[in-house]
């Protein structure tokens, strides 16, 4: 799952076919997804609250040495930038579907499964 997603779906600003099919999934992020959430400036506290616990109910996934060596290929191939590759590679080792609305940062990897909630 991307950032946007799990901020979006703890805020409510998911639309309902995206709430829905999420409340169905068993979240798994990357250990960048746990940075990116609690990065942003002026969070609110009961929005830091919401996301500590999406973050406790998650698989978080650690960077290990198939992680660099398909985050190096990625952004090789790609030339995406290197939190985006390791996002897309953490999908592509754990053969996870990633869930983002930034279809543009994950177009074309191959073997990339992708699903945008936002057009559910």
């Amino acid at each position: 799952m991307d950032s946007n997603v799990v901020i979006d779906f703890c805020n409510g600003r998911m639309p309902k076919n995206g709430r829905i099919f999420l409340m169905a999934v068993n979240p798994e992020i990357s250990i960048v997804i746990n940075f990116e959430l609690f990065a942003t400036k002026n969070i609110s506290k009961e929005e830091y609250k919401l996301l500590e616990k999406f973050v406790a109910s998650s698989i978080i996934h650690s960077i290990n040495k198939d992680l660099v060596n398909t985050t190096i290929h990625t952004r090789q191939t790609y030339k995406i930038k290197l939190p985006d590759a390791i996002i897309a590679a953490t999908a592509l080792v754990y053969n996870l579907t990633l869930i983002s609305r930034n279809s543009k940062d994950f177009d074309g990897i191959e073997g990339l499964e992708f699903i945008n909630p936002y057009g559910l």
